[in-house]
């Protein structure tokens, strides 16, 4: 972000504290209730969406040395992602091409090669097939080149690795990310390292979920044992490009920015700038380390999160650091465990009868354009 952004974002939200007003749209907006638990609105997702938007999957440090690998899934298709000795990351289908048994069950190691549990069929890291026991005599025509593991597209940008869920190609991730591109600096994604990771599975529609890190109009409620005090009530601002949206929730300290020079400005200082990546990725721009949060949608009421805390790579030696890092990572949890719990809630009552829809408010813009993107790839071209 460039610093006269910074400036503006901050002059702008500044002005509302002084209005005692708030960033607001032209209107209120709704969103029917069906669309968060049809099993067939979540399957043209699956389609439209999730198999066919790349997504940050993987920090780069999780995937350091040469030999590592981990296993995930995206969009209900199983992975294994590899790092080679010259470096390279790859990302294939977690599945043997003789039989499809799972080929590997570990979550994570170092392996240059990897053997099917089932008959031994064995590939190196680049996915290539190096070993079928008895070939001569039971596939004597087998060409080893087209049973490679099926591969899937990979790209490394900002600190991130970045699935193609759609095919073998390359995303173009600086393409795909637009104005927000250039961000991936500001924040120094490459110089971070995730230092803790908890998972979580919940019965909620993954828009709840997402619809929750993009207001502040709950803070004051919601967060008020959490975070609250820390900012203010309902002041926040968003922008767009693209289908991401750049969310500005602006802390209390920011008022002290008045009586500072505009070239001493930090907008990270005195705002928590939350990334909505689309679909289903949400990074936590905080002064000193990013919260990184990975909706995996299960079903249209089931999503497993990833709750990640990156730091940066050269704070992690002292026990103070390390003190300072696991406290924020716990009220992290402790926060967004709020709003799950909360989204929880709504999910049950969504098939009540209550509402039709749910009701978004001029100063909850962002949650409209948001679904609005959703709505957009499932219409009929």
């Amino acid at each position: 972000m460039k610093h006269t952004t910074e400036i503006h974002r901050i002059n702008e939200l500044l002005k509302l504290n002084e209005e005692k007003s708030a960033f607001l749209d032209d209107s209120v907006s709704h969103n029917p209730v069906e669309h968060y638990y049809s099993a067939s609105i979540f399957e043209r997702e699956q389609a439209a969406i999730f198999r066919r938007l790349p997504q940050p999957l993987v920090h780069s440090s999780e995937l350091k040395e040469p030999g590592a690998f981990l296993r995930r899934t995206l969009a209900g298709l199983p992975l294994l992602i590899t790092r080679d000795a010259d470096g390279h990351v790859h990302v294939f289908l977690n599945v043997c091409r003789h039989r499809g048994t799972r080929l590997v069950d570990e979550q994570s190691g170092c392996k240059h090669r990897f053997t099917c549990p089932y008959h031994a069929w064995t590939w190196d890291n680049r996915g290539e097939l190096i070993g079928v026991p008895h070939q001569k005599l039971g596939f004597p025509d087998l060409d080893r080149a087209q049973h490679g593991l099926k591969r899937l597209g990979c790209s490394e940008f900002g600190g991130w690795l970045w699935v193609n869920p759609a095919g073998e190609e390359a995303p173009d991730i600086p393409a795909f990310l637009q104005d927000y591109a250039p961000d991936f600096s500001w924040f120094g994604g490459e110089s971070l390292q995730l230092l803790h990771v908890e998972e979580q599975t919940r019965e909620v529609n993954w828009k709840l979920l997402v619809e929750g890190g993009i207001e502040a109009y709950h803070f004051r409620v919601a967060h008020r044992n959490t975070i609250a005090p820390y900012f203010f009530d309902n002041l926040s601002s968003y922008e767009s490009s693209g289908p991401h949206l750049r969310s500005i929730l602006a802390k209390r300290s920011m008022a002290d920015l008045r009586t500072q020079a505009e070239a001493d400005w930090q907008l990270r200082d005195h705002a928590q700038v939350v990334y909505t990546l689309f679909p289903t990725t949400q990074l936590l721009v905080q002064s000193d380390h990013i919260g990184w949060v990975h909706f995996e949608p299960l079903s249209a009421s089931s999503t497993r999160m990833r709750l990640c805390t990156l730091v940066p790579a050269n704070r992690v030696e002292t026990d103070k650091d390390l003190a300072h890092w696991a406290k924020n990572h716990a009220i992290t949890v402790k926060t967004l465990s709020e709003d799950f719990e909360i989204g929880e809630s709504i999910q049950q009552g969504l098939r009540s009868g209550a509402n039709e829809a749910l009701n978004f408010g001029r100063f909850e813009g962002a949650l409209a354009v948001f679904n609005q993107q959703i709505s957009d790839r499932l219409s009929p071209e």
